[in-house]
């Protein structure tokens, strides 16, 4: 899948750098081992992690201050890594969803990176461009309906936009029956080491989502 970054993307937040991982994959259940880890992760965020304090974790930070320069209030879109972290913090626990989209949740989690996770074979052509939402754009945002994604970072196939870091798109989302996985590591700000990332990407796909021809590439704007 090749990703173009726009150059409205490239002038605003010239520090972005993406993480592009496409994997084959079985996707699943979520098993007991993958949710204690899940479990685990949200326990050592919320011991460490004072509910105001959330949205200081440095990649937190640096995706709200990417919201304000395109014009958009993170207060009022959260971007998915703050959302959990609060959850966890405030004692709410996460939704046990499949294996998928729970790992990703895991990964986004502990390096406060926001994921975009996608089924490759619901995608509407072979690239994707990451541009900025319009006034008006539609976008049906997973469990949400429709999302404003005016001023939001928004990745785009041939038919609209198919993920933001506040929220992925219900068309390309990740079910039962994805077997080719695409996910896209947004890191506006550095907080877990990229290579750090991407190994437990590797190992937890490989563990938990039986992932094969497991490829990564980088972009940056």
């Amino acid at each position: 899948m090749e990703i173009t970054i726009e150059d409205i993307v490239r002038e605003t937040v010239p520090g972005l750098r993406i993480a592009v991982v496409e994997a084959d994959v079985k996707n699943s259940e979520t098993s007991d081992e993958l949710w204690a880890l899940i479990e685990r992760a949200a326990s050592d965020v919320a011991m460490v992690t004072e509910l105001a304090d959330v949205n200081k974790r440095p990649a937190i930070r640096a995706t709200r201050e990417a919201y304000k320069a395109f014009g958009k209030e993170p207060n009022r879109y959260r971007p998915s890594a703050e959302a959990l972290s609060r959850r966890v913090v405030k004692g709410m626990g996460l939704y046990r969803i499949n294996t998928l989209v729970d790992l990703i949740n895991l990964v986004s989690l502990q390096s406060g990176y926001s994921i975009g996770g996608f089924d490759i074979d619901s995608i509407d052509g072979e690239s994707l461009s990451l541009g900025v939402g319009l006034e008006g754009e539609p976008f049906e945002a997973i469990g949400r309906g429709q999302l404003n994604i005016a001023g939001l970072p928004v990745y785009r196939d041939s038919t609209g936009g198919i993920g933001t870091p506040t929220s992925d798109h219900e068309r390309t989302k990740l079910t039962m029956e994805t077997s080719r996985l695409l996910m896209c590591i947004n890191i506006y700000g550095e907080e877990m080491p990229v290579d750090e990332t991407l190994g437990l990407v590797t190992d937890l796909l490989e563990r938990f989502a039986s992932a094969q021809n497991i490829t990564v590439k980088y972009l940056s704007a």
